[in-house]
């Protein structure tokens, strides 16, 4: 079976729900992963990366200054030219970004499913328009995943066949960090005790809560792993012990978090994180490393709530919390309750589990079909003997 992906996240920026999830798909049909366009071209082109065996990147190119119905027109050729040559018939079409909808309307497909990882009408800089194509998604989805329990709370009343898949963790993958002891060279000058980061940077880190606790504990050093998007770099808080080491590829995350004290997530309390479930929580723990979280509902629960996250809403909170986590942080028994935990999540066990109701909705829509037809040929036939 063909999966047409269209997603707002690049398949090579930060490795996360969509590329955990679409990779195992590709195990057994191929994919196809539709970007966001990249402007500045001298003619429209598609650019086709190959992620794995049946894994396609397509990063269409187009022109800079076109307005909006154009790039919507000419994406829409450019995809139903790729559907013909790549030979993708009625493909399970996956949403990631309801915007993609301005070009894909036309298209036949055997299935619409909209993964809904996050509420992106929420986040700055969200277009114009996607709370109405998010709805018009809605009406056409055979089925609706979404990322968090919080954001299934708030779009399960939305369509009849919502399910809640939350983050979830290549746990044997991060594990490594408990064996590994060499550390990268651009961490391994860092001194100990080292509270780390790992994540996209942007408006939804409490800037102002890593600012104060590393002004407060000048001893901590604070390691920040990722890219820095939808802010300025001036709005980074500064001082001797942050150190900001940018984006890193997915394979080396392991020997980064192995030299960490505590994993942090410092996330601000406003409306792009009400609904995140960050992945990065499982991950952490899988690491070995204790976690301090400011109160996110989808890290409070269950994380919190199972004392395996420590959860602090002030600065000085959240150093108490970062003080008992580093005193704790090789405890047999907290790694045996987060090993207990984690036991029960993989993304394989996810994409098993997605794979049925996909199934489920693909085998009633071929029913349906079936129904249909028999009951055009039915008409049919009571045409003829009444003539």
């Amino acid at each position: 079976m063909d999966f047409l992906v269209l997603s707002h996240l690049r398949w090579n920026f930060v490795f996360q729900r969509p590329q955990q999830l679409m990779t195992r798909c590709s195990g057994a049909n191929r994919v196809f992963f539709w970007e966001e366009p990249i402007y500045g071209s001298d003619v429209a082109r598609v650019e086709l990366q190959d992620a794995g065996p049946n894994l396609h990147v397509a990063v269409p190119h187009l022109p800079a200054g076109l307005p909006d119905d154009e790039i919507c027109r000419i994406q829409e050729w450019m995809l139903a030219e790729f559907i013909v040559e790549r030979g993708i018939q009625d493909p399970v079409l996956w949403y990631y970004t309801p915007m993609a909808l301005g070009f894909s309307r036309s298209i036949e497909s055997s299935l619409v499913v909209y993964d809904c990882m996050d509420e992106l009408s929420a986040f700055r800089g969200a277009p114009a328009g996607l709370r109405a194509l998010e709805a018009e998604l809605f009406g056409r989805a055979d089925v609706v995943f979404t990322g968090g329990e919080t954001l299934y709370q708030a779009k399960r009343l939305l369509h009849p066949s919502v399910h809640c898949f939350p983050s979830s963790i290549d746990r044997a993958f991060f594990a490594t960090a408990r064996r590994i002891k060499a550390d990268p060279d651009d961490q391994g000058g860092i001194p100990r005790p080292r509270l780390g980061y790992c994540g996209v940077i942007d408006e939804r880190m409490d800037l102002d809560l890593v600012r104060s606790v590393a002004e407060t504990r000048p001893d901590w050093q604070f390691v920040m792993v990722g890219p820095v998007v939808k802010i300025s770099l001036s709005d980074l808080p500064r001082g001797a012990n942050i150190h900001y080491l940018g984006a890193k590829e997915y394979h080396t995350l392991p020997s980064y978090m192995a030299g960490w004290d505590v994993g942090l997530l410092p996330f601000a309390r406003n409306e792009s994180t009400r609904f995140i479930s960050p992945t990065k929580t499982p991950e952490y723990l899988a690491a070995g490393i204790p976690v301090v979280s400011t109160p996110i509902t989808d890290v409070v629960c269950p994380y919190g709530t199972e004392g395996l996250v420590h959860i602090a809403d002030t600065s000085d909170a959240f150093i108490a919390c970062i003080e008992t986590a580093i005193t704790n942080r090789n405890n047999p028994a907290r790694l045996a309750r987060v090993d207990s935990f984690l036991s029960q999540k993989s993304w394989d066990q996810t994409w098993h589990e997605i794979s049925s109701v996909l199934h489920t909705h693909l085998q009633s829509k071929t029913s349906d079909d079936r129904a249909a037809l028999v009951d055009r040929t039915r008409l049919h036939s009571n045409r003829i003997a009444a003539d």
